[in-house]
């Protein structure tokens, strides 16, 4: 038997990272729809990742971040965007690497997507299994950090096993 050179799963995970970055440019052009936000979750030591150190040493491993009244400079390019959001009344850039996400979701549109990341983990040699926003009362005062949604489509119930 042959073997089978075509990675389908790879495809498909790259064609599901573009559709969140042609979201962003679509945000990033015409502004966010009423009723919609943005839960983008990503691993904060992934190659590329600039985050503050404060965020940094507050997650470690995973970040969740929400995009809805309170952005500013949203970015988007073939590979990465950047967006300036307040944590605590301060205004920091993130720049986030498509490779470095593991999970968005529209909640107003029901629409949700989880990244396997099994390239992403190595690169940042971390394990991010466990890893969730902490939800201590000084975080949930920020409208951007905000833990996952439970609404999400798994990748890997299309896998073969």
């Amino acid at each position: 038997m042959s073997q089978d050179n075509i990675n389908y799963e790879k495809m498909v995970e790259e064609a599901l990272r573009g559709v969140v970055l042609n979201t962003l440019q679509s945000v990033a052009e015409n502004g966010l729809p009423i009723g919609h936000h943005l839960y983008i979750s990503f691993l904060t030591g992934f190659p590329g990742v600039k985050i503050s150190d404060d965020l940094q040493n507050q997650f470690p491993d995973e970040m969740t971040i929400v995009l809805q009244n309170q952005f500013w400079n949203l970015e988007v390019t073939d590979t990465d965007f950047r967006v300036t959001l307040n944590f605590k009344k301060v205004q920091q850039e993130l720049i986030i690497p498509a490779h470095a996400l593991t999970g968005f979701a529209d909640p107003y549109s029901e629409f949700s997507l989880q990244f396997g990341n099994g390239d992403s983990k190595q690169a940042s040699g971390k394990n991010t299994a466990n890893s969730r926003p902490s939800n201590s009362e000084e975080d949930k005062v920020d409208e951007n950090i905000v833990p996952p949604t439970e609404k999400i489509i798994k990748l890997d119930s299309f896998r073969k096993p």
